[in-house]
């Protein structure tokens, strides 16, 4: 995804904040953005998947940024929130959620805007970053979502969750026969 090339035309994203700095998603991927709540487990997950949330009867998981980039786990305040996405899981549309310490604003870049990531000092992988956004005096890091949350490592944990989810009633069964 390159965000340098559209045509001149602004391109929108969403500004949100992990552990002070701020980070920006394409407008396009963001479907909703909901408070902090009721968030469900998931055993044999790593730790910067939270677990689940219910979104009017989806199943959606929801992933902890700071913690997948090895900050920290993000603590939760009045202003945490998730912020919903939909992401390219190999060619299929899925929800997650992503904490964010506190959404920020919508900004609008336009190419001239948009620099390369640097190759060094940033906190997170540099593949991570698909350019800076200049807003004002600094820079927001534009994240590729779709690589953050990259099918590889989601798979892996859906598949380690759908195999618990199925171990535990077949064991179950099992003990009771």
């Amino acid at each position: 995804m390159d965000v340098r090339a559209n045509d001149g035309k602004p391109s929108q994203y969403l500004s949100f904040f992990i552990d002070g700095e701020e980070y920006a998603i394409g407008i396009l991927q963001v479907k909703e953005i909901i408070r902090w709540g009721a968030i469900t487990k998931v055993p044999t997950t790593p730790r910067w998947i939270r677990g689940v949330l219910n979104l009017r009867g989806l199943v959606v998981p929801v992933v902890d940024l700071a913690a997948k980039f090895g900050i920290r786990e993000t603590p939760v305040t009045a202003q945490t929130c998730v912020v919903i996405v939909e992401t390219d899981l190999d060619g299929e549309k899925t929800l997650m959620g992503v904490v964010a310490d506190a959404v920020s604003q919508v900004l609008d870049f336009r190419a001239e805007d948009v620099g390369e990531p640097p190759p060094f000092g940033t906190r997170i992988r540099v593949d991570y970053i698909v350019g800076m956004g200049r807003a004002g005096q600094k820079f927001v890091h534009i994240l590729d979502i779709d690589g953050v949350l990259s099918a590889d490592e989601l798979m892996s944990v859906a598949e380690a969750a759908r195999d618990g989810e199925a171990a535990g009633p077949e064991a179950a069964r099992k003990e009771i026969a």
